[in-house]
């Protein structure tokens, strides 16, 4: 019996894909359980260590928050200018994707995954939310680091929401989760977040008694923990996925 040839159209879509898979950029996802943990700190501390050794790593969008520590750190590295547009009678500064794509850095570091773009603004973005534009640079072969929450995860969005009472509007597709080249877990007591809370340090003294009430409560914070801490360790059993530290890294 004459053994079953492959499909040359196959093995050319196999082929085709494996290229595209080689050319595109890598994903590095520093993970927290909620805002005020210490992600973007954290992400920022890597990249300029990443730039002492040579990175030619680039900033292209970073929320400060009024965080003073966080501004010092960006002082120093090189940043793509904001792209200004106009809403409502004012003028909002946002990522621009275009910029960033003829920077054509070795990493782009792009802070809240889950940001949704400025929609009925003049320029209108390209897309609707920032982890489409992350696709995009990924597409074209540069590395990305990013920050997100736990709660933006969109199978666990209605868990969250029974848990602290808040529906997330801001959500992106589990998928873009999982393919990530790099899962770097952040994390903080919940004692001492709320300590950072209270001390002005997430938010303006209004914001923060809100967000006590609201969102930040003890029983919260240890649950949004946990929720996190499973996430991640499922991202290090998927296939290519290495290994997941004592200090939470998962890397494939």
């Amino acid at each position: 019996m004459a053994e079953a040839r492959p499909d040359p159209d196959e093995l050319l879509h196999h082929v085709k894909a494996e290229e595209a898979r080689a050319r595109r950029g890598r994903l590095r996802i520093f993970f927290g359980a909620t805002a005020g943990v210490g992600k973007t700190y954290a992400m920022l501390e890597a990249a300029r260590g990443a730039r002492a050794a040579g990175t030619d790593l680039v900033l292209g969008y970073i929320e400060p928050h009024g965080r003073i520590d966080t501004e010092r750190l960006m002082q120093g590295i090189e940043a793509l200018p904001t792209l200004p547009v106009k809403y409502g009678g004012i003028v909002r500064q946002e990522f621009d994707l275009d910029a960033a794509l003829a920077r054509r850095a070795a990493v782009l570091v792009v802070d809240e995954l889950a940001h949704s773009n400025l929609s009925g603004g003049d320029p209108p973005p390209r897309h609707p939310k920032r982890w489409q534009d992350i696709e995009e640079l990924l597409e074209a072969g540069i590395d990305v680091w990013t920050t997100v929450n736990v709660q933006h995860l969109e199978s666990l969005n209605d868990v969250v929401a029974q848990i602290t009472g808040v529906k997330q509007r801001e959500t992106l597709p589990d998928r873009i989760f999982d393919e990530a080249h790099e899962v770097e877990l952040i994390d903080l007591p919940p004692d001492d977040l709320l300590a950072r809370l209270r001390a002005g340090k997430i938010y303006r003294e209004q914001d923060a008694v809100t967000a006590t009430d609201r969102f930040f409560r003890r029983p919260n914070l240890l649950a949004l923990r946990q929720r996190k801490r499973s996430a991640a360790l499922f991202v290090s059993l998927l296939p290519g996925a290495v290994w997941l530290t004592e200090t939470g890294r998962a890397r494939r």
